[in-house]
């Protein structure tokens, strides 16, 4: 789906710079708990400044689904993760042609509940076309900047089948790489890991971490 995604954008000309640094896909905050919600018309400004070739994320947390639909249509959006209590059956509610992902933190039980979840939505109907793993923290949905146990993640991977696994969580240009080699993912998501302040990006920061994400990448396809 992407290999790097820069997440929580709040500025139009973060867009811009991501799109400028190579990211693959920009993430949308939708949920009114974040200091990186967006309105509406801030969520079409930031999809228009980011221009065609960046995927377009929208985060959605419980969000109902006349609140998904519109914000499908009015931000363009190529994609939408679901970070809430959302339950396995939600996916195959979803409009058709719009790519998933289920956002999952993980916690003293690792991958097993996601696994099981995972193929729970498949008996439903649609099994979410990624899973993203993110770290627990007690009362919030994700964006915390702590880390999940990258060993563990690597070990309990092959439950979730062919699912591409995206790494979240305390990602920052000065680890990814190493996160990259530890657990070999699909793909990379970073929030705080590029922020001067919550919502804003740092540009210098966003620069080294797609590059050093995207040579890592490089790296695994070499070995492989």
């Amino acid at each position: 789906m992407f290999r790097i995604k820069i997440c929580g954008l709040t500025r139009p000309a973060d867009a811009a710079v991501c799109a400028e640094a190579g990211a693959d896909a920009i993430g949308l905050n939708f949920y009114s708990g974040s200091p990186r919600c967006l309105t509406m018309e801030r969520a079409v400004e930031l999809a228009d400044a980011g221009g065609e070739p960046l995927l377009r994320v929208g985060v959605f947390v419980n969000a109902t689904l006349d609140e998904l639909a519109a914000a499908v249509q009015a931000a363009r959006l190529d994609a939408v993760q679901l970070h809430g209590d959302e339950p396995p059956a939600a996916f195959a509610a979803l409009p058709e042609g719009i790519r998933t992902v289920r956002a999952w933190r993980v916690g003293a039980e690792g991958l097993p509940p996601l696994a099981e979840y995972l193929e729970t939505s498949e008996a439903h109907g649609r099994r979410p076309e990624a899973a993203l793993v993110d770290a627990a923290a007690p009362g919030a949905y994700g964006g915390t900047g702590k880390r999940v146990d990258w060993g563990r993640v690597a070990e309990e991977r092959p439950l979730l089948g062919s699912t591409p696994l995206i790494l979240a969580g305390g990602l920052t240009p000065d680890n990814v790489a190493e996160a990259i080699a530890a657990v070999r993912p699909d793909g990379v998501d970073t929030a705080s890991g590029v922020e001067s302040a919550p919502g804003v990006k740092d540009a210098g920061a966003v620069r080294a971490f797609v590059a050093a994400a995207r040579e890592a990448f490089d790296s695994l396809s070499k070995s492989s």
